[in-house]
């Protein structure tokens, strides 16, 4: 080994950091954490509430797409930015809200054991989980976790099964989480 400690003297974030002001107040801006990660915040919180991120991630401006239609109000279609990723909205937001879903590729057709009128749809959640819900949200909000499968729970008859992978292979379980029963 060597003699040299200078790797274990030294943290890399413990290195000279640039002082930065607050724009608002003047202040020194501090590191702070949150839920959502880092951030910059002004050093005389509360009375100066400044706020940014640390990574400044790159805004991408609305694309109108060319000979699209909205077919609520007629404006042209524009591939958007969002928290959940991109997407294709009308281009008249905020007086029009129109967003184009995605098609379904799986083909399910499970009805809504909640409101009896809308579809289970597969959605992904902003952390990339796949979970099933209503397409009547938001007046219907059922979900669940697991490919849902028709059928009718032996014990409580409820019209909805859920399809689990156990360590025994897969199995149909109860969608009512007052039963959630196995079914044979």
């Amino acid at each position: 080994m060597s003699n040299d400690d200078s790797l274990f003297t030294h943290h890399e974030h413990a290195l000279e950091k640039e002082y930065e002001v607050c724009p608002e107040c003047g202040s020194e801006l501090v590191i702070k954490k949150s839920k959502a990660g880092a951030f910059f915040g002004c050093s005389s919180y509360p009375s100066c509430e400044y706020t940014r991120p640390v990574h400044e991630q790159e805004k991408m401006e609305a694309q109108v797409l060319p000979g699209s239609e909205c077919p609520k109000c007629g404006h042209e279609l524009a591939v958007k930015q969002g928290r959940y990723g991109m997407f294709i909205g009308c281009s008249n937001f905020p007086e029009c809200h129109h967003i184009e879903q995605e098609e379904q590729a799986s083909g399910m057709s499970v009805k809504c054991p909640s409101c009896k009128s809308g579809q289970l749809v597969e959605r992904q959640s902003r952390f990339g989980k796949t979970f099933y819900a209503c397409d009547g949200y938001p007046k219907c909000k059922f979900a669940v976790n697991h490919e849902p499968v028709e059928g009718k729970c032996i014990t409580c008859s409820f019209p909805l099964l859920l399809k689990r992978q156990m360590a025994a292979g897969e199995k149909l379980q109860c969608a009512q989480k007052k039963c959630s029963k196995f079914q044979p």
